[in-house]
């Protein structure tokens, strides 16, 4: 800008503007790394601009003709041709030339949202560009339907940045419409192949609705879509409609759906049909719904259409009111997109509301696949908790039951916090006849404790380990004191592991000892291993968490008959071998206890195994006949 003077105030006089020069080469390279994902959508950008010129042709005359036509091996490229409303001269300098601007929009360069305008798929007025992605040249020959009189016009763009335009003589193009010519680019023909034609057109367009169809150089002709949707055609029966739905889901997802979930949304124009995976999925693995946009394949991998606990459903539906991206290959994230998701997930809560009350069978089937999701469902919506919870699988002491089944012969149902404290006490609390559900599972806990608000009469209650201890049986006196040598060397190997000893009777007799450990022993174990390892500033702080907490026990079966031998041995047998076997309980009650071993605990099995080898092999003695002269 300059300055000039007026009286004592400076002004400044603005320049002339200047205009934005684009590097067409560096567009579409930006627009193959970034904006799509695959050179494959530029029959898509085409077909898209095809379906959308028909339907401005149709707004003016609704009888003009519908059809797309795609020709493959036109000298190596392809030639897309169409019936719709095709532009004047005016309209390719205004659109083909410049970046960005889309038929599609107002005159004041603004969407047009007019409930006419909201027919059209395409809106940002980079689809064209998508073709040089996989062509050196594109032409464009049209004639407008708006302008009858008007002779058609031949644009040729280079993918350097150039173009040219010439008008064509009147007569040389009979009827309405544009034609669409690519020459390929040398990295790029593989995707002009007839073939990976036919594959891509049926990819992206088996819902359009206007006819689509593929020639090749021999004349055959390929129909791409098969409309109505499956979803929307008639049928003789209930049962017609749900096998040729199967037979839909099979022919897109590649498995035999479990059951299918009609989808109807008419605030977005939204149908479709929601089908039921047959096999578990993992809720961070979620199918991928495919999701068109007015016929047109939008995603085939839109997650975000459905909730997140609705993993186990793959969807396909076709829309005419959510956004696209720019890209055009997922969905925008909005208020509608979020009301959309509700409401889907809304429509599969009521079809699991009706297995229940209608199909058990079926109900079954389903939670025998997807109990996890509907945990996690019932987790959080009262409704499906009280009407699902009884029919819930659960690993329990009675083996994996419904929780209402499990309910009914235990009234007091107990419930652990974690999968390793079921582990240690699933087999005593089993055969003392206590009712245990694993809680250690995501949701598994928080639901059990809410049984007792869908079966009254129920109580349920935390179990810790130590519970199971005192549950079991004292023993006599007399042969707690008889077996007191053994008890005190037993005490004093377990001291070793920071585990007390008691004697007891239990069920099963085959079991001749159990580890209870709690999760305040372990933590101040592991505490204590850190702190032996640390530094001094570390083992002082460590040292300083230090907490007077129960330690483990090792309770050992007075009605086992191992035990009992050990115990009337003790004031004769050697002492190593006393301890060797002592170790072996622990070892053994470890194992038992399907904690994690460390490599302390290892060590401890292996040595107490090799030791009871060698005592068990220097009782034996040599057998020879010298051996059996002596005894003799």
């Amino acid at each position: 800008m300059q300055e000039e003077e007026v009286g004592s105030t400076p002004v400044t006089t603005p320049q002339p503007g200047h205009t934005f020069q684009v590097d067409l080469r560096g567009l579409v390279d930006l627009l193959s790394h970034h904006l799509y994902s695959s050179p494959r959508v530029y029959l898509r950008e085409l077909m898209q601009n095809a379906v959308d010129a028909i339907t401005a042709r149709r707004l003016l005359d609704p009888s003009a003709p519908a059809r797309i036509t795609i020709r493959t091996d036109a000298g190596g490229g392809i030639v897309v041709e169409d019936s719709g409303v095709g532009l004047t001269e005016s309209d390719v300098h205004t659109f083909l030339a410049t970046i960005g601007r889309s038929s599609k929009r107002g005159a004041d360069g603004e969407l047009d949202l007019s409930a006419a305008r909201a027919d059209f798929i395409g809106q940002f007025g980079i689809g064209l560009l998508a073709c040089f992605v996989v062509a050196d040249e594109i032409t464009v020959v049209s004639r407008s339907a708006r302008e009858p009189g008007a002779p058609a016009v031949e644009w040729h763009g280079r993918s350097d940045g150039t173009y040219s335009i010439r008008t064509l003589p009147v007569g040389s193009v009979a009827q309405p419409g544009t034609t669409v010519t690519l020459t390929p680019r040398a990295d790029g023909s593989e995707w002009l192949e007839p073939g990976r034609v036919v594959q891509l057109a049926r990819h992206f367009g088996s819902l359009l609705r206007y006819q689509v169809e593929v020639v090749d150089r021999h004349g055959d002709v390929v129909r791409v879509n098969d409309t109505p949707p499956v979803w929307e055609r008639p049928y003789g029966s209930p049962l017609a409609r749900r096998e040729a739905l199967a037979a839909y889901g099979r022919q897109v997802f590649d498995f035999n759906p479990l059951d299918t979930i009609d989808l109807d949304i008419p605030l977005v124009g939204l149908k479709g049909v929601a089908f039921v995976l047959p096999t578990p999925a993992h809720p961070t693995k979620r199918s991928g719904n495919r999701v068109h946009l007015k016929g047109m394949l939008l995603s085939d991998q839109a997650t975000e259409l459905v909730p997140d606990w609705a993993f186990f459903v793959s969807c396909v539906v076709d829309t005419t009111g959510l956004r696209p991206t720019a890209s055009r290959e997922a969905l925008y994230e909005d208020e509608t997109l979020a009301a959309v998701r509700d409401a889907i997930g809304e429509r599969v809560r009521q079809w699991l509301t009706g297995l229940a009350a209608s199909d058990l069978a079926l109900l079954r089937r389903f939670l025998d696949v997807h109990h996890l999701a509907v945990k996690a469902l019932a987790r959080y919506d009262d409704q499906l908790l009280a009407l699902l919870l009884p029919w819930l699988p659960f690993e329990t002491t009675d083996g994996t039951v419904s929780l209402d089944e499990f309910a009914r012969a235990h009234p007091v149902v107990l419930v652990t916090q974690t999968v390793e404290e079921f582990r240690q006490v699933a087999p005593i609390a089993a055969a003392a006849g206590m009712g245990v559900v694993n809680g250690g599972y995501v949701y598994d806990r928080d639901l059990v404790h809410q049984l007792p608000l869908v079966r009254p009469g129920v109580t349920v209650a935390d179990l810790d380990p130590e519970t199971v201890s005192a549950h079991l049986d004292s023993v006599d006196p007399a042969a707690e004191l008889a077996a007191a040598p053994f008890l005190a060397r037993a005490r004093a190997v377990a001291d070793r592991f920071d585990t007390d000893v008691a004697l007891r009777s239990f069920q099963p007799v085959g079991v001749p000892a159990m580890l209870v450990d709690n999760r305040e022993a372990r933590h101040e174990r592991r505490r204590s291993e850190l702190s032996s390892k640390a530094d001094e500033l570390w083992a002082g702080i460590l040292g300083s968490l230090s907490a007077s907490t129960p330690r483990a026990q090792l309770i050992l079966n007075h009605l086992n008959p191992l035990i009992r031998k050990l115990a009337e041995m003790a004031g004769t047998a050697d002492p190593q071998l006393s301890e060797t076997a002592i170790e072996a309980l622990y070892g053994q009650a470890l194992l038992l206890s399907r904690r994690p071993l460390r490599p302390t605990d290892h060590a401890l099995l292996n040595r107490s195994f090799l030791g009871l080898l060698e005592f068990a092999t220097q009782a034996a003695g040599p057998t020879g006949p010298g051996q059996e002269k002596a005894q003799s």
